[in-house]
């Protein structure tokens, strides 16, 4: 197949900014689509029928296809491949049938401006997703660059970074960057007052020195317990740290958060890679909420929860890449459909707290195989003038790969 779909990367100097070999692409197309800024950027002397997106934009991608072989152009923001419509368009046709002409990204064009060296900078976009993704990036230092979803979110992000103790991080909203209306706008999170920013906008954050009481995480597992909200159905930390090894998450790989609690290894799982997913089921209403909650203040508010109980809550479930079951072992085909639904190759973790589900597990492994561990953790307390060891209740833990 040919390349007959051209994805364009255009700025806000228009059609003026585009090179010779993007102009040529739009002189011989048949029909361009694009937003109605962009199409209303093109010179009147093209003769290609201009398609505005449509509402819903899934209504596109058919619309595309049927001109499949025909030449077509695309008019994107910016680097269409970097939370562009060329990464999105990938997902519907072949890379072989179409060529892509970048231009200078949102990001390129604000780390230019402000003088960062973009490997020492976080890139970021709210733009269609949770802006609550952003608390996992609030770190003392860090450096920011975030695409904005609309004028709104400037404020949105500054009311965050006080809420976590960032009070004095350093905002600058850039808009149109490049096109005769750029400007800029500056001030700190605790006293943004700005009125609301032009939709077309990059937030640079200066993280700097968070207050004492910050709340600042690390994405290495094993997140202070004070740092879910939870009903005392909390994997603790400790023990959380060791069954996240076992679990062992890799980039885009999904995980079955299997009687979840609060939600803290499926949020964890997360934490580790911004392209990892969970499926949390929970058959607990109060716990449903508390999963919810914890994810969205901790950085990753896509995290799916099913509300109800396995085993039939996992009927028609995405297949998982990995199944951590931290409540319902004793119960009737908890463990088939678990085994039944993993990939092969896919990682299934088990904690147990009682006895019934420690048998279960020592069953399990004789006929699957694994690993057994007994964690026994002490902490430091008082005792009248002095400290003693008291000791959490023993977890087994049990981990084994399903064979290829």
């Amino acid at each position: 197949m040919t390349q007959w779909l051209t994805i364009i990367g255009i700025g806000e100097d228009g059609y003026g900014g585009l090179g010779q070999n993007a102009r040529d692409v739009l002189a011989h197309a048949g029909t361009v689509f694009g937003g109605k800024r962009h199409l209303d950027m093109l010179p009147e002397g093209l003769t290609a029928k201009r398609t505005a997106w449509p509402s819903p934009f899934s209504d596109a991608y058919p619309m595309l296809l049927a001109l499949r072989g025909q030449p077509v152009a695309v008019l994107a923001s910016g680097d269409p491949m970097h939370f562009g419509m060329g990464a999105t368009l990938t997902r519907f046709i072949e890379h072989d049938e179409m060529r892509i002409i970048p231009a200078p990204s949102s990001f390129s064009l604000a780390a230019a401006t402000i003088g960062w060296p973009i490997q020492e900078t976080q890139l970021l976009s709210v733009h269609g997703r949770p802006v609550e993704t952003l608390f996992k990036a609030f770190a003392p230092g860090a450096k920011l660059l975030i695409l904005s979803n609309d004028g709104d979110t400037p404020a949105q992000v500054a009311r965050m970074l006080s809420k976590t103790g960032f009070t004095s991080a350093q905002l600058t909203v850039l808009e149109h960057m490049g096109g005769a209306a750029e400007r800029r706008i500056e001030g700190t999170a605790d006293v943004w007052d700005h009125p609301r920013c032009a939709d077309l906008n990059v937030v640079a954050v200066d993280c700097l020195v968070p207050e004492p009481s910050s709340r600042a995480y690390s994405t290495v597992a094993g997140l202070p317990d004070e740092a879910f909200e939870h009903d005392g159905q909390l994997t603790k930390r400790d023990v959380r740290a060791v069954t996240l090894a076992h679990l062992a998450p890799l980039p885009g790989e999904l995980l079955w958060d299997v009687g979840a609690g609060c939600g803290s290894i499926g949020i964890e799982w997360m934490r580790t890679h911004s392209s990892c997913r969970v499926v949390a089921i929970e058959a607990n209403e109060k716990r449903q909420d508390l999963i919810l909650r914890n994810s969205r203040a901790l950085g990753v508010p896509d995290l799916q929860v099913i509300r109800g109980e396995a085993p039939g809550a996992l009927r028609d479930l995405p297949t998982p890449d990995a199944i951590f079951i931290g409540g319902g072992l004793t119960s009737a085909g908890v463990m088939e459909t678990c085994w039944k639904s993993l990939k092969p190759g896919g990682r299934l973790v088990a904690n147990a707290v009682t006895i019934q589900s420690e048998t279960a597990l020592v069953s399990w492994r004789a006929a699957h195989g694994g690993e057994l561990t007994k964690l026994a953790v002490s902490h430091a307390q008082p005792l009248g003038g002095f400290d003693t060891w008291r000791s959490a209740l023993p977890v087994t833990i049990y981990a084994v790969r399903k064979p290829a």
